[in-house]
């Protein structure tokens, strides 16, 4: 796999977040540049650079000087345009080695060039590293001509040396390239959980209170002409619970659209659901037809919101599936608070002879992860186990055990 980083549009399209990094970065070069350029013109430092060739010297003149800042001050543009920094210092070092210039230590930019160049040239590389080549191989003859007394290992370990130079910010680029490609990956992975998470929470929310709605109309149409004076019992019921679910739907709404704490805010707002409104769906339920038992067993404690959640979930998932497979059975909802886990056990009666009073036994796995295998799949991401399944008399049961940890104040 051939990693790629994209072409970098001019600072001048790019948005206004990248401007400040761009600044810095061309900052860095010109400190780097002028650092250079300087320290060429320092008497004890003329000696170190690089130098191929060994040429009779003349005497520093005006071309010279020229030439010595057009191996530093490109570097300026080492970043931005490499390809252009590597052309200018490499055509003034070609020519300050080939007039036989006095030694400096600007001609050590051609480094940082040959790396930049490697490190941060997109385009067209290959011909940048083939056309850096070809003129390297012209110096080296017109040196030969002019009586270098170099021979070919000589230039063939100083083009080592440059090709070195080259690869290691080749290296660098690759590196770059593989960690932009894992961010990216990572990201794609965190947006596809979080689509996941919020589809379980919209079928937990939507599932849970449209059936019931549907359920409490049917009643309400049924008592209509058995018993009217009953018929608003029903409608009342209906409009709690589509209060309920603008409630849930809110909360689900402000949680997407808060980022950090505020994220952390919405989360432990009262409009969370939790283990503490288990009762107002049993309630619900009852006022749905369906016979309901509730007990809660053990000492309630501050739990963190996940843990509560997914508590919650896992009783209205199981009473939506009471509702809707097995409507009128009587149905035993146990909570059971202990010091390290909550346990938490729905089942709904039914006959042997009645299969069909048990139908979300043969629905599992279906909805693309919803109901309870998203549910299971909630329950195991905080270490903890659910178990569904038909009972012996053909009823169906769900059973959780979520670890638990005191809630983070």
């Amino acid at each position: 796999m051939v990693l790629k980083s994209p072409r970098r549009p001019p600072l001048l399209l790019r948005g206004p977040l990248h401007w400040p990094a761009e600044r810095k970065r061309s900052v860095k070069d010109g400190v780097l540049a002028l650092g250079l350029a300087l320290l060429a013109f320092v008497p004890t430092l003329s000696h170190i650079g690089a130098q191929i060739g060994d040429l009779p010297e003349h005497p520093s003149d005006t071309l010279s000087i020229g030439l010595t800042l057009a191996q530093t001050l490109p570097l300026t543009v080492r970043t931005r345009r490499p390809a252009v920094c590597l052309s200018v210092v490499g055509c003034a070092f070609a020519v300050h080695q080939a007039l036989g210039c006095p030694a400096t230590f600007g001609s050590v930019g051609i480094y940082p060039a040959l790396y930049s160049a490697g490190a941060h040239q997109v385009s067209f590389r290959r011909v940048l590293a083939a056309a850096a080549s070809a003129g390297y191989a012209v110096l080296a003859i017109v040196l030969h001509r002019l009586g270098s007394p170099d021979r070919i290992p000589d230039y063939l370990a100083f083009y080592l040396i440059l090709a070195a130079v080259w690869l290691v910010g080749s290296g660098v680029r690759r590196r770059r390239a593989e960690q932009a490609e894992r961010r990216r990956l990572a990201a794609e992975v965190a947006a596809a959980a979080e689509r996941a998470r919020i589809a379980r929470e919209l079928h937990d929310v939507v599932t849970h209170h449209v059936t019931a709605m549907v359920v409490q109309s049917d009643a309400a149409q049924f008592l209509l002409t058995s018993a009217p004076e009953r018929a608003a019992d029903s409608l009342t019921a209906v409009s709690d619970t589509g209060r309920r679910a603008l409630t849930e739907l809110r909360y689900l709404l402000g949680v997407l659209e808060a980022t950090g704490q505020s994220a952390s805010a919405s989360a432990s707002a009262d409009r969370v659901p939790t283990l503490g409104k288990v009762g107002d769906l049993v309630t619900q339920a009852r006022m749905s037809g369906q016979p309901v038992e509730f007990t809660e067993r053990g000492e309630r404690r501050a739990r963190s919101v996940d843990v509560e959640l997914a508590a919650y979930r896992v009783v209205q998932e199981a009473l939506t599936n009471a509702m809707k497979h097995a409507v009128g059975r009587p149905t035993q909802v146990l909570v059971q608070h202990g010091d390290t886990q909550i346990e938490i056990e729905v089942a709904t009666e039914g006959s042997a002879s009645s299969p069909e009073s048990a139908p979300a036994a043969r629905k599992v796995g279906r909805g693309g992860g919803r109901g309870l295998t998203g549910l299971r799949e909630r329950v195991r991401m905080l270490d903890g186990e659910l178990v569904a399944g038909p009972r012996p008399d053909g009823g169906f049961r769900v059973r959780a055990v979520i670890p638990t940890q005191p809630a983070q104040e």
